[in-house]
């Protein structure tokens, strides 16, 4: 009885590895597709404008650079060096 319950352990543990890496391999594709359709929008000036920027603009106006990039970082989803040189291109 313990065999029985030891493999149903064991296999329960391979399979939720097996979906994690699934997972994982996932969002590093939508990331991919994600970063082509924003410089694709880039590209075509057909950007959507969130209404916090003008705070991430604030925030650099008050030399504040630090929480202007976490702001960045929060409205759009980009990882740290991407928002580093966009809030600096908006310097």
């Amino acid at each position: 009885m313990d065999m029985a319950v030891l493999f149903f352990v064991l296999f329960g543990v391979l399979a939720l590895m097996g979906v994690q890496g699934r997972v994982s391999r996932i969002d590093k594709r939508v990331a991919r597709v994600e970063r082509k359709v924003d410089l694709i929008l880039d590209h075509l000036g057909l950007r959507e404008s969130d209404p916090r920027m003008d705070e991430v603009v604030a925030l650099l106006r008050d030399d504040k650079k630090i929480q202007a990039i976490k702001l960045y970082r929060e409205i759009t989803g980009v990882g740290l060096k991407e928002a580093k040189d966009a809030v600096e291109q908006m310097a």
